[in-house]
């Protein structure tokens, strides 16, 4: 799977407070944005159903 990249605007005080409990759990900013992504979609696909993905 390609990996892509994604630009996100963000407050600076919400950015500051991400570094807080990403550096909390011992992970990147980025890793603990993964997760947190991860996360919703697998509470979504529990309510939802699986998302089906195709080429965009």
């Amino acid at each position: 799977m390609a990996t892509k990249s994604l630009s996100i605007r963000i407050e600076e005080e919400m950015l500051d407070k991400l570094h807080v409990v990403a550096d909390y759990e011992a992970r990147s900013a980025n890793s603990q944005i993964l997760i947190l992504i991860r996360d919703c979609i697998e509470e979504y696909e529990q309510k939802h159903g699986e998302i089906k993905v195709g080429k965009r």
